[in-house]
């Protein structure tokens, strides 16, 4: 394979005194970039002797030599190319431009960006017109509306991943301003906040019939975002058969695109302004909603590369420390496996995720008069068919009534029946009757 040198990968036979040079002029450049740590200028590989180690300076350099924090613009793993082990370092374009040397302050000796295939110095006109552009409203300098905040949750989280939150974790998850309050990262997080986290549902394809109206916010955002990822694996409809050789299985929507929608919908979206993602289920497919639009000097061809600006980083860590975000910039890339590009709305301040809703490929062809089994019902439409057999007049308000559920459920479900074909309704719904198909 090709281990060429670009405009976005760097490759080191080894880590050398320049490393933190090249980081910096990835995290000044506007698509990132990747540093390879076991490939030599030519392409040739000579893997990685002391693997742990390498990753842990690797880490340790980047988070101690370069300001502003870089914490949650990089990624540290392992790859195996030739069957010799490298180190893949992801960097994304920072939002806090221009990085530099802590040594060296920020001049031409401290600050440098990607051009081409190699790193070059910024001169001064450079550094301060990307300090002019430099973004002032990030969550970090952005004062929580409260000063009272508990983060016994947050705690919880990271004690269960085998990561204790020491005295100082505060100032280690940048969950200060540079004042020392409390940020809006730190009340994103907090116990509780006044961040409103909805999934709704409607009956049909637009917003015409409310069904369902959630709220699943003013929560730590990891809680809130556990309890929606769980919600939506409950609507997940996965269609089975049994075979002669074994079970046939088909989700509704794929899971694993549906939960880096949600998840990216939540650490991109710009809260600075008081919006906040939502989740509409309608009936043929569900839609995901962030605010801010795309990331930070970001084009539509550079989002679908997978390039990444990350818009909240000090979130992205965090998400990544409790493991509900694997690689930097691999989200994207694994909803495109499962869904085409044409997925994606974007707007001038928003960006909306579509996944339709897959069909079920065993479902029975009503014009071979097959009969529909009972166990494809969930069970408050066998009530409902159970009502039916012994009043053909009953209304929707009696069903209600009957099964102690409300008028819109029995509503919700009396339209899967009718769009199965397995009911129908004879005359006005005020003096007809239902009829169950044949």
């Amino acid at each position: 394979m090709r281990n060429d040198e670009t405009n976005r990968i760097e490759n080191k036979e080894m880590l050398n005194d320049d490393f933190e040079q090249e980081v910096i002029a990835f995290l000044n450049y506007k698509e990132g970039g990747i540093i390879y740590v076991g490939i030599r200028k030519n392409g040739q590989v000579i893997g990685v002797n002391d693997i742990d180690q390498t990753q842990l300076q690797i880490k340790d350099r980047i988070k101690n030599n370069i300001q502003p924090s870089t914490l949650g613009l990089f990624d540290v793993v392992v790859e195996t190319i030739d069957n010799k082990q490298v180190i893949k370092v992801v960097i994304s374009s920072g939002t806090e431009k221009p990085y530099y040397l802590r040594k060296k302050g920020r001049t031409p000796e401290g600050c440098y960006i990607r051009v081409g295939s190699s790193k070059e110095r910024m001169t001064f006109d450079m550094i301060d017109n990307m300090y002019a552009r430099r973004v002032k409203n990030t969550l970090k300098e952005i004062a929580s509306p409260r000063q009272e905040l508990t983060f016994n949750q947050l705690k919880i989280y990271y004690e269960e991943h085998g990561l204790n939150l020491n005295d100082n974790f505060l100032q280690n998850l940048d969950l200060l301003t540079s004042e020392g309050k409390y940020n809006y990262d730190a009340f994103l997080l907090a116990d509780e906040n006044n961040v409103s986290l909805k999934v709704v549902k409607y009956l049909g394809t637009d917003k015409m019939d409310l069904i369902e109206n959630q709220e699943y916010g003013y929560r730590c955002l990891i809680t809130a975002t556990n309890r929606i990822l769980d919600k939506l694996d409950a609507e997940n409809t996965v269609y089975a058969k049994i075979e002669y050789k074994g079970r046939k299985e088909q989700e509704m929507i794929d899971s694993s695109a549906l939960k880096e929608a949600v998840i990216n919908a939540i650490v991109h979206n710009d809260y600075s302004y008081g919006n906040s993602p939502i989740i509409e289920l309608y009936s043929d497919r569900i839609e995901i909603t962030s605010a801010g639009g795309l990331p930070q000097e970001l084009s539509k061809d550079d989002f679908f590369k997978g390039v990444t600006a990350p818009r909240n980083k000090e979130l992205i860590r965090v998400f990544k420390d409790v493991d509900l975000i694997e690689n930097i910039g691999s989200g994207i890339l694994r909803i495109l496996k499962a869904y085409d590009k044409n997925s994606f709305i974007f707007m001038d301040n928003f960006l909306r995720v579509s996944f339709k809703y897959k069909k079920n490929p065993f479902e029975y062809d009503q014009k071979d008069n097959q009969e529909i089994d009972q166990k494809d019902l969930n069970l408050i439409q066998k009530k409902i068919l159970a009502l039916i057999q012994k009043n053909e007049s009953i209304t929707q308000n009696e069903m209600a009534k009957i099964l102690e559920v409300n008028r819109e459920k029995i509503k919700y479900n009396i339209a899967i029946l009718k769009d199965m074909k397995i009911i129908e309704r004879e005359g006005s719904y005020k003096t007809g009757k239902w009829k169950i198909l044949e």
